[in-house]
């Protein structure tokens, strides 16, 4: 029969971190409050799955790389169209899309808020412990051209396939040369069915020409990411031009 003085070597044994580091208090206060042991247990239970999950998160965060700052309740779809918060919490709340590799448009122009909206899905995904990147399209491109000219493209397209969701930032600056259109097309034939791409885009896909070069590629690229995708054209006044307009009108009232 086990005695309480292996408890600690037990406990460490099986991985149970947070049992191993609170039973003591635990154990005091069941004594105190007279507890039936199955309370005691399913204490120490909730305490070692709530520092799991937290543990979980905190890794999933950390390899997103998804930027500080840009949750969904600070985004401001009172002054946006094309997209309402109903809309965006149902994609957070019902993710078997992400099960589907189903795909999220962002459209608009510079100043609207793509980059926080697209991020605030993501943080609102990783609470559900869904893997999740966050990239510039022009950072992955140029990391899976590198590893072309190693030869090891599919690897690393592999790699990204643990992420359920991919977060493409920006696709409009990627240049417009063979080599990067060529990596970027194959990253999305290669997502395509398979794992979610979340892309924002101040290009229409009228002007994705300037991306791809070659025609038969753009629209081979646009017909893989729009067969299973919410697109949304988000439209309004530029946040970074009233931002600007209010200081300006803030430093004239002080002068």
């Amino acid at each position: 029969m086990a005695n309480i003085q292996s408890l600690p070597i037990l406990l460490k044994e099986l991985r149970l971190s947070a049992m191993a580091k609170d039973w003591e208090v635990i154990a005091q206060k069941a004594v105190t409050e007279q507890w039936e042991p199955e309370l005691f247990l399913a204490e120490l239970c909730e305490l070692e799955a709530t520092h799991r999950h937290e543990s979980r998160l905190k890794r999933l965060l950390k390899e997103s790389k998804l930027p500080v700052g840009k949750q969904l309740h600070q985004y401001k779809f009172d002054e946006i169209e094309g997209v309402t918060s109903l809309q965006i919490k149902q994609k957070v709340s019902q993710i078997d899309w992400l099960r589907q590799g189903h795909n999220i448009l962002l459209f608009g122009a510079s100043g609207l808020g793509k980059t926080h909206l697209a991020c605030a899905i993501g943080y609102s995904l990783l609470e559900k412990s869904v893997r999740v990147k966050f990239s510039t399209s022009t950072a992955i491109v140029q990391e899976l051209q590198r590893a072309k000219e190693t030869l090891g493209l599919n690897d690393a397209l592999k790699k990204l396939d643990k992420y359920e969701l991919l977060i493409l930032d920006d696709i409009g600056y990627v240049k417009k040369n063979d080599s990067e259109s060529q990596v970027l097309f194959e990253l999305i034939a290669h997502r395509y069915e398979r794992g979610s791409l979340l892309i924002t885009s101040n290009q229409a896909f009228s002007e994705w020409d300037s991306i791809f070069g070659d025609n038969m590629m753009t629209v081979a690229a646009i017909d893989r990411l729009v067969h299973h995708s919410d697109i949304y054209k988000i439209e309004g006044e530029s946040y970074r031009k009233k931002q600007a307009m209010k200081l300006n009108s803030n430093t004239g009232q002080v002068n």
